[in-house]
């Protein structure tokens, strides 16, 4: 039985999370952490990481960036595995993770969704295939509540574009600014913010007289719960290591 803390337990993701693990036999929520303490379910919810009294085998973040130096910090001294699933991470606090893991197992993706770490795949075989013929455009769409922009999921998805395609392009956010034609070194990546869009992402290439799209759309949040919770079960006991929803898969 893996002993699971939500972090940001009192948040929409916090809920749907331990919603999930009520129904589950493999694991259990045995406390919480968010600023608001109000308990909602037969777990304790405490401000700071090390105030837990109970020592978890696996903690699952959904809360801020602002919450990583606490839970790395705590993880560590008590060999607890983390499993990160918040976006907006800055390059110096991805850094910080990619160094913590070195001590301790930590799962870290930008979407827990299995379907879209699939798109990816199948957004990687495309670009290997297309090359540099054809242009290559991200489009993200998300709630109006969403703080970061573009999402995190969509800057995975360039990066692994650019990994397969050598690191050659750079990304383009901004269009309206830029009085020129457009570099075919170039992915642009663009932002639609607006009403309860759970999240919607496509991968457009464009050809000389032919559009091949990639799309995934998500219609509810429990599916980045369930991928959370099948992290942290199979999180347990492993190795220090960065671990992501590819080794998830395979096993």
């Amino acid at each position: 039985m893996t002993k699971i803390v939500i972090c940001g337990a009192n948040g929409k993701m916090g809920h749907t999370v331990a919603s999930c693990i009520q129904d589950r036999t493999d694991c259990t929520v045995i406390g919480g952490i968010d600023a608001c303490t109000a308990p909602y379910a037969d777990f304790p919810i405490i401000e700071k990481p090390a105030e837990l009294t109970e020592t978890p085998d696996v903690i699952i973040d959904f809360s801020n960036p602002s919450s990583l130096d606490d839970l790395l910090e705590y993880a560590m001294m008590d060999n607890v595995a983390l499993v990160l699933a918040t976006t907006g991470y800055s390059e110096a606090q991805i850094a910080k993770i990619q160094t913590a893991s070195q001590q301790i197992p930590i799962f870290f993706t930008f979407n827990m969704s299995l379907g879209i770490n699939l798109l990816v795949e199948l957004a990687k075989k495309a670009a290997s295939v297309l090359g540099g013929q054809f242009d290559i455009e991200i489009v993200e769409k998300h709630h109006n509540q969403k703080i970061d922009a573009p999402s995190g999921t969509a800057i995975m998805i360039a990066n692994a574009l650019n990994e397969t395609l050598n690191e050659e392009y750079h990304y383009v956010y901004d269009r309206h600014a830029r009085r020129m034609k457009r570099d075919s070194k170039e992915i642009g990546i663009h932002s639609i913010r607006g009403g309860t869009i759970v999240g919607e992402h496509d991968i457009i290439f464009v050809g000389n007289d032919e559009v091949i799209t990639l799309s995934h759309s998500v219609a509810s949040k429990t599916v980045f719960a369930v991928g959370a919770v099948n992290a942290a079960v199979y999180l347990c006991g492993k190795p220090a290591g960065l671990y992501d929803m590819k080794q998830l898969v395979q096993e």
